[in-house]
């Protein structure tokens, strides 16, 4: 009886123990304007398949400056406007662009990209990849490792 007694009285303890020392998970925080001012990025995938580009044609960029101003080249164009953050999410609004022909694949990527970046996107970052999640696509992104952040 006793031990049966002592069981009971240990047990709970025991459970509630291994529940606080357990493994906890940590649930990633948004990503800030802090965390993306002053990068420079690739675009490396488009719903993660890898981009097709002509061997002359650019990857499209993405640069932002300390106060979110954004710039780049787009896959056949220029861009620029002022990049938001807002709860883990970012977009560009009001971009503007050159406007040159370019070959329809060139376009194509193009077109995806800035209509992307124009809406919210869901942002998060690992290591040197960022990937920008909204209702239509995923760009995924490598940072570009300038001269000075190499040494």
């Amino acid at each position: 009886m006793k031990k049966r007694l002592l069981s009971a009285l240990v047990l709970p303890m025991m459970l509630a123990a291994c529940s606080t020392t357990g493994i906890t998970t940590k649930t990633p925080q948004p990503v800030t304007g802090n965390e993306l001012a002053n990068g420079n990025w690739s675009l490396v995938q488009i719903d993660n398949q890898d981009i097709a580009q002509p061997e002359a044609a650019q990857a499209p960029t993405l640069t932002l400056a300390a106060d979110l101003a954004a710039n780049g080249h787009a896959g056949c164009n220029r861009y620029f406007g002022q990049a938001e953050v807002k709860d883990g999410k970012f977009r560009i609004e009001k971009m503007g662009m050159t406007m040159m022909l370019c070959p329809d694949s060139e376009m194509k990527i193009e077109q995806t990209f800035t209509q992307s970046l124009s809406d919210w996107n869901k942002v998060s970052i690992s290591g040197d990849t960022m990937t920008m999640t909204n209702a239509k696509h995923t760009l995924t992104f490598a940072r570009n490792v300038t001269a000075t952040t190499a040494k």
